[in-house]
């Protein structure tokens, strides 16, 4: 049975961790290395849609 929260290039993970903490900087949610459980849902989902946000505006730059 796979996982689907793991990294599939392990390579790539030291740049999603970074991505993750420049998105929870721009949306002013204060991220430590290592455990964050501390964090509400909303701190949380903040900055997983920040993430996102930036993916589709990186991607549709990309088809410009």
């Amino acid at each position: 049975m796979s996982r689907s929260n793991q990294t599939m290039v392990p390579e790539a993970r030291e740049a999603m961790n970074k991505f993750k903490m420049e998105a929870a900087n721009e949306v002013g949610v204060n991220l430590k290395q290592g455990y964050n459980g501390d964090l509400t849902s909303r701190q949380a989902g903040s900055v997983g849609g920040q993430m996102v946000k930036k993916m589709i505006e990186a991607y549709e730059n990309g088809l410009k």
